[in-house]
C-alpha cells in the first residue's frame, strides 16, 4: 500500500506548531478566567446533552524519562486516598450544577498511571460516578483506561472489564531492551502480549497501543523489530508519537543522554519506516499520529464525516460535552475551555474550601468558534467546504478563507493542498503535515512558536 510519505516535503516543513487538540490552543488559557464561567456552562447545558468524562490519575510508581505528562512519582499508595477524596468532592460539585438528564457516553481514565489505584479504589470511583452521573451500561458506551502493562495482571484486566471498562490503551513505546533501559521503562513483550490476550478474552471491544519514535538508542533495525512485534499483536489502533526532547521544561528528560538521541535525519527515517510498515500491514492513517484498522470506528467516522478531535485525540463522540475531573484536567463545554489547577496542593485546597478547582480557561469569541470548526474539519477530514463555511458564517467566513489564501498558495505549489472552486483539499502527501495547513488559519499563532513541538 502506498503511504504517500514524502521525506523531502516533511523535511522542508519541519517547523514548530500546535497539535490542535483544541483551538485556541491551551497556552492561551487565562488565569483571569472565572470559575463561575464553568459553573454557568454546566448549568446551561440543555437537557439530554451527552457527556464525555475524563478522570486524571496523576500517580506513577516509577519514572519514564521521556514523559511530559502531569504526574507525581511515588510508591506511597496512601497519597491516592486523599486525592480520591478530593476527586469525589469535585464530582459532587460538578454534578450539582447539571440540570436534567446527561448520559455519559464516554469515560476515560488517564494519567499518570490510572492502574496505580487499587481494585477497591476503582470500586469507590465507579460507585461515586454511578451516584453522581448517568453512566451508560449498553455496548455503545466507550469506557476506556490507559494501562501500563507492567502494573497489571490478566486477573486485574478481568476486574476492570467487570466494573465497566470496555476499551484499553496500552503504553509500549518500544520493545528494544537498550531503548527501554535508556528511558527507564523495562517492559517484557510476553507480559504485554498476555495483557492484550486477557483484554480480548474479556471482550474489550478496542485495544490501542502507543509507540514513540525519536527515543534514545533507536535505530532502523531495532525499530523494525518493534513494529513487527506490535503488528503481530494486532491492536485495533496505534498511536505513533514523536518524542520531543525539551529538558528545560521537563526535568525528567534531563536523565536522557542527548548523545543517544537519533539525529533529525535519522528520526525522519524512523517515522518513514513506521508509516510505510504500518500502511503495508493494512493500517489506515487517520491523521496526525493515529493509525487504525479499516474496520475501526475511527475509520468509519472519518468516512461518514463524524470524526472529531479534542484533548483526548481523535474520537467518535464529538457531540458530547467534555467534563474533566482531577488535577490539571481540561473541560470543553460549549464555547468555554476550563482547566483545573495543575499542582496537587492547589487542586486539593480549592476543593477543601468548597470551590471548583478551575485555575484558568478561555471564553471563545465567535471568530474562535468558526476557526475551531475550520481546523477541526481539516484535522479530521482533510478538507474544507468553503461554500458551506460562507453559508454558515456569511462575510466572516469568506474573509477568513480569503485572508488565508496568500499563505495557502505556496502550500499548493508544494503539493500539500489543492485549491479548488469552493473547496480546500489536503493531498495525501500533505496529510502528514496537516498541522502546517491548520497553522495558516490560526489567528492566535505567535511569531515565535518554540513552545510547540516540531512536525517530526
Amino acid at each position: 500500500m502506498n503511504s504517500h510519505f514524502d521525506p523531502d516535503l516533511i523535511r522542508a516543513y519541519d517547523v514548530n506548531g500546535p497539535r490542535y487538540t483544541s483551538y485556541p490552543t491551551a497556552n492561551l488559557f487565562s488565569e483571569s478566567f472565572a470559575p463561575d464561567a464553568y459553573t454557568q456552562a454546566l448549568r446551561e447545558l440543555p437537557d439530554s446533552a451527552p457527556l464525555s468524562l475524563y478522570i486524571h490519575v496523576p500517580f506513577c510508581a516509577t519514572i519514564c524519562y521521556y514523559c511530559a505528562c502531569n504526574k507525581i512519582i511515588t510508591n506511597n499508595r496512601r497519597h491516592a486516598i486523599g486525592y480520591l477524596n478530593s476527586l469525589f468532592t469535585e464530582m459532587d460539585l460538578v454534578s450539582s450544577q447539571l440540570q436534567g438528564f446527561h448520559p455519559v457516553e464516554q469515560l476515560h481514565f488517564g494519567g499518570g498511571t490510572p492502574t496505580y489505584l487499587s481494585d477497591a479504589q476503582f470500586v469507590e470511583v465507579f460507585d461515586h460516578l454511578q451516584k453522581r452521573f448517568q453512566l451508560q451500561s449498553g455496548p455503545d458506551r466507550d469506557y476506556s483506561i490507559e494501562i501500563d502493562p507492567r502494573t497489571v495482571t490478566p486477573e486485574r484486566i478481568r476486574f476492570l472489564c467487570e466494573i465497566g471498562i470496555n476499551r484499553m490503551s496500552l503504553g509500549i513505546q518500544d520493545f528494544d531492551p537498550d531503548v527501554q533501559l535508556a528511558v527507564n521503562r523495562l517492559q517484557s513483550e510476553d507480559d504485554t502480549a498476555a495483557i492484550m490476550r486477557a483484554a480480548r478474552d474479556n471482550s474489550v471491544k478496542s485495544i490501542s497501543v502507543d509507540l514513540i519514535y525519536g527515543l534514545p538508542k533507536q535505530n532502523p533495525r531495532s525499530f523494525t523489530r518493534t513494529l513487527e512485534r506490535v503488528i503481530g499483536l494486532n491492536p485495533d489502533r496505534i498511536s505513533l508519537y514523536s518524542y520531543a526532547h525539551l529538558p528545560a521544561r521537563f526535568k525528567t528528560q534531563r536523565q536522557i543522554n542527548t548523545a543517544d538521541l537519533p539525529s533529525p535525519e535519522a528520526k525522519l527515517g524512523l517515522l518513514q519506516l513506521a508509516v510505510e510498515t504500518l500502511s503495508a500491514a493494512g493500517y489506515i492513517h487517520i491523521g496526525m499520529d493515529h493509525f487504525a484498522r479499516p474496520e475501526d470506528e475511527l475509520v468509519k467516522a472519518q468516512a461518514d464525516g463524524s470524526l472529531h478531535r479534542n484533548f483526548q485525540g481523535y474520537t467518535t463522540h464529538g457531540h458530547c460535552e467534555l467534563v474533566g475531573l482531577g488535577v490539571s484536567a481540561i473541560s470543553s463545554i460549549s464555547n468555554r475551555y476550563c482547566q483545573n489547577a495543575k499542582s496537587l496542593p492547589d487542586y486539593t485546597a480549592a476543593l477543601a474550601s468548597g470551590r471548583l478547582p478551575v485555575e484558568r480557561g478561555l471564553l471563545l469569541t465567535g471568530e474562535d468558534t468558526m476557526i475551531r470548526e475550520i481546523i477541526g474539519d481539516l484535522m479530521c477530514h482533510f478538507t474544507l467546504d468553503v461554500r458551506a463555511l460562507e453559508a454558515s458564517y456569511g462575510d466572516p467566513g469568506r474573509e477568513v478563507y480569503e485572508s488565508a489564501l496568500p499563505a495557502l498558495r505556496p502550500l499548493a505549489e508544494d503539493g500539500l493542498v489543492e485549491l479548488l472552486p469552493g473547496r480546500l483539499n489536503v493531498t495525501e502527501r500533505g496529510r502528514y503535515l496537516i498541522r502546517n495547513v491548520c497553522m495558516v488559519f490560526d489567528r492566535h499563532l505567535p511569531v515565535a512558536t518554540t513552545s510547540f513541538s516540531k512536525a517530526i
